[in-house]
């Protein structure tokens, strides 16, 4: 299928019986094994048919985002998430399998020894005590999706969803940002209460996971999950304090530049986003505009680059615009049999659309790249703290090319993103925070816990003031983010990461060819390293070391202070 779309994919429910019974015989196969040529051949052929179910498991759950209102993938999506947990221990037996393999030196001599890491990790985080926990879990993180996804906000004469109502966080008129981020507060404020049920359930359904395991609560759980394996709790926490330290007094300088600009005594929460008093840039085209304007950005920034657009384009792997019944969010995701990234979000005409077509398909690329240099599936995809790199990295590549996506905003556009790439990050080391205080106090009641948020803007945001709005005002900010929700301890990645970006960044200034090939380097080394060994592959700095912050950030930090001296 050369010419194949994505629209045009089969999708089969499959008999998870039947996929048992074939690893099954996979792992027969692989102990009765005489030659280590026998295990390569039975792990190929299990690896590919267990490759297949996951793709077909990505295949709806797309779908069902692109419209949640399908009552077919909705039932499908739901069906898979509470099957896939039951399918665990076949395929934890078949991983202990591989690693009590006599011709374990040979797969590991073939593959590296991150495969065995990588399976070690995935033993100690199973408990079969955990599959009906699991389908809990999922059946509450497609609940808050399905609220997120049925936002309807009367607004300006219209209904929009979330994705719509936060384009007004830029609107020129003042009065108009206020009353678009209340309608907003508004939302979630309304929800609250079924909001607090979710997160509630999901912290106390984690925890035990964590204590079926052994542990005192969901956190170390939670790291392995996201494959976690040469650092922890205390270097993340002396990654917050560096954060605390050195970017959050930037941040306030920043914010009291930019209500200097706009002419406001003080930079309220809805005013955040209104970077210049004339107003911000905006795509100087419609959403085809961009991606034709992406498609042409991509082949000049390299012959790799290139080719991976063509091929997005070509089998429409990208879905972009925003549309009612659109899951409101944005990822990337693989079809590992075709080798094939998928993107997902909602364009809102404003600079975020930007960032989708870098952000998101520098996702896209880091896959495309390693799906085309790792041997095995399972290096397809780095480890969740390397990904973001890749994706802000590109967006910071892509600032060249601004003038053909803004026009004469291009300079708008390029201050306003790297401001924003540098106030980001109190916010999520706060978010980060939030979830070890939740998870590490399970007895909190649900609006103490808010109350927590509201002590961690404090301590990482002191600028951030809400204008007479209670919800927000007492903590209600957290419930936006739907990582919390989703992807339990995942959201530091996006803040040890901006690190490596803005490392990119300063690289790229000095030698653009050397850093490009550090990055080529990252994009195909896939999860084929540990975090710290794929740094160090790519040349970039270990962000646990002391001073290490403020020296990724310092180039960054230069441009911006220049750009608001009087």
């Amino acid at each position: 299928m050369e010419n194949w779309k994505f629209g045009e994919l089969e999708y089969t429910r499959p008999d998870f019986e039947t996929a048992k019974t074939f690893v099954t015989g996979q792992i027969e196969k692989i102990k009765n094994a005489k030659s280590a040529d026998e295990v390569f051949s039975a792990m190929a052929e299990a690896d590919d048919y267990m490759d297949k179910l996951r793709d077909l498991y990505t295949i709806i759950s797309i779908r069902h985002t692109l419209d949640t209102k399908d009552k077919f993938y909705e039932e499908e999506n739901e069906w898979f998430g509470q099957q896939y947990p039951l399918f665990s221990p076949v395929s934890v037996e078949y991983v202990q399998t591989l690693a009590g393999s006599p011709f374990r030196k040979n797969i590991e001599a073939k593959y590296g020894k991150t495969l065995f890491t990588d399976i070690e990790l995935s033993i100690k985080s199973f408990c079969e005590k955990n599959i009906p926990l699991q389908q809990k879990e999922n059946l509450l993180t497609d609940e808050y999706q399905k609220i997120m996804a049925g936002c309807e906000i009367s607004f300006d004469g219209k209904t929009l969803n979330l994705y719509g109502i936060m384009k007004y966080f830029e609107h020129e008129d003042r009065e108009k940002r206020k009353t678009a981020f209340k309608a907003y507060s508004d939302f979630y404020h309304d929800n609250e209460k079924r909001l607090e049920e979710i997160w509630d359930e999901l912290i106390k359904i984690r925890n035990e996971m964590g204590r079926n395991l052994g542990f005192e609560n969901f956190i170390p759980l939670g790291y392995m999950r996201q494959g976690r394996t040469d650092y922890g709790v205390k270097e993340v926490e002396s990654f917050r304090a560096q954060v605390k330290e050195v970017l959050v007094p930037l941040c306030e300088k920043l914010y009291k530049a930019q209500a200097k600009r706009l002419g406001i005594d003080k930079v309220y929460a809805f005013d955040e986003k209104m970077i210049f008093a004339d107003g911000n840039a905006v795509p100087a085209g419609d959403d085809d505009f961009m991606i034709e304007e992406a498609r042409k950005m991509y082949h000049k920034i390299s012959p790799e680059t290139g080719e991976f657009i063509d091929f997005m384009i070509e089998h429409d792997l990208m879905d972009l615009k925003n549309k009612p019944g659109k899951a409101s969010t944005g990822y990337m995701t693989m079809i590992v049999g075709k080798k094939a990234p998928f993107v997902f979000s909602c364009f809102n005409q404003t600079i975020f659309d930007m960032q989708v077509l870098t952000h998101e398909l520098g996702h896209a690329f880091a896959g495309y790249m390693a799906m085309r240099h790792q041997p095995i599936s399972s290096y397809y995809m780095e480890s969740t703290d390397i990904a973001e790199i890749h994706s802000m990295s590109m967006e910071q590549f892509s600032y060249p090319y601004a003038e053909n996506f803004f026009g004469k905003d291009a300079d708008k556009f390029r201050f306003a993103h790297l401001q924003e790439a540098i106030t980001f990050v109190p916010f999520g080391v706060a978010v980060d925070e939030f979830q070890h205080i939740c998870y590490a106090n399970e007895n909190l009641t649900p609006k103490e816990r808010t109350y927590e948020w509201h002590k961690l803007e404090e301590k990482y945001m002191p600028w951030r003031t809400y204008d007479n709005d209670e919800f927000m005002e007492r903590g209600g900010y957290w419930y936006h983010k739907l990582h919390i929700y989703l992807y339990p301890m995942y959201y530091i990645n996006y803040t040890l990461t901006t690190m490596g970006a803005m490392e990119f960044k300063s690289k790229d200034h000095e030698n653009h060819e050397k850093a490009w090939d550090d990055y080529l380097k990252l994009c195909k080394c896939g999860g084929s390293l540990s975090y710290l060994e794929t740094l160090k592959h790519a040349n970039v700095s270990n962000p646990f070391e002391a001073g290490s912050v403020k020296k990724s950030t310092a180039y960054a930090a230069e441009i911006l202070l220049d750009a608001i001296k009087d």
